[in-house]
């Protein structure tokens, strides 16, 4: 399977989708797109999980939408008030699954609605599906979409974010897949602890050269890596090429300070998937 297109959904609707509790996204209008797609955070730059379209249904009266609030999830308030009125054709998942972590891809200018992903991030893609559970023989590629589907508008409308919005999980240790590359070890010292980094020197070649940018911000890389640390929430960042460590630091901070680093200690950065890295603290004496 090589899913090449991602749907952009905005907040809290795309994490009601990926938790379970939402199993139509509403449109203003149908598509004729069937198969596996990527699910893509609005903002993100990440495709956070894949979906599988199983059809398109016909536009819904007032009363089919309030009657199917269980899988829209779109407030009755909103549905009575109008707030919600353009967004009535419900567009069905059947399966869908969490990324993690999430895949990073570039957002081509103008894209909306669909976005076209390259060859290197459908392969990311598959990876982790296949890693997860090995497809079944009815699951294939997204058929073509319509020409129209490119420029409707996505669930950006804000209705009912309080009242839907998912908590992030709970901070969790990273643990190494069994899929998943050593990249390189290295050993941390007072100053790396003092200024919330480490440097990657020993190994910085095995890195793809479009991850690697200049010492300032404004000479950052065209690539930048998912690093999966142990927090709830994946870091993105690029590398610091004169420098030799990741140019984003804060969740360098919180890795420390979780994981009660101290000198002597190591950190082991292994792939998962292009542009993916695990982020663990090896602990002095352990290895």
């Amino acid at each position: 399977m090589m899913v090449t297109k991602g749907l952009v959904i905005d907040t809290p609707w795309i994490d009601q989708i990926l938790a379970g509790k939402k199993t139509w996204e509403m449109r203003s209008r149908a598509t004729s797109q069937r198969g596996w797609i990527g699910l893509i955070r609005k903002g993100s730059g990440q495709v956070v999980g894949l979906a599988r379209l199983d059809d398109c249904g016909p536009t819904l009266s007032r009363h089919e939408m309030l009657a199917t609030i269980d899988k829209h999830g779109i407030p009755e308030r909103h549905i009575a008030d109008g707030a919600g009125a353009k967004w009535t054709t419900p567009w069905k998942f059947g399966e869908v699954k969490r990324l993690a972590p999430p895949v990073p891809y570039r957002h081509k200018l103008g894209a909306v609605t669909w976005v076209l992903l390259d060859d290197l991030v459908g392969m990311a893609i598959n990876r982790q599906f296949e890693a997860a559970s090995p497809p079944s023989s009815d699951i294939t590629s997204a058929v073509a979409l319509e020409e129209n589907d490119s420029v409707q508008s996505p669930s950006g409308h804000s209705i009912g974010q309080k009242e839907n919005a998912v908590k992030s999980p709970a901070p969790r240790s990273p643990a190494a897949s069994s899929r998943s590359t050593l990249v390189g070890d290295t050993e941390l010292n007072q100053t790396n602890l003092d200024n919330s980094h480490f440097y990657m020197s020993g190994f910085i070649g095995r890195f793809p050269a479009n991850l690697i940018g200049g010492g300032n911000k404004r000479d950052q890389a065209p690539m930048s890596a998912i690093i999966d640390w142990g927090g709830p929430e994946p870091a993105e960042t690029d590398i610091d090429g004169k420098k030799q460590f990741f140019r984003k630091r804060a969740w360098v901070k919180r890795f420390f300070a979780d994981n009660d680093a101290v000198p002597g200690d190591k950190v082991r950065v292994e792939e998962t998937a292009p542009y993916a890295y695990l982020v663990r603290l090896i602990k002095r004496g352990s290895i």
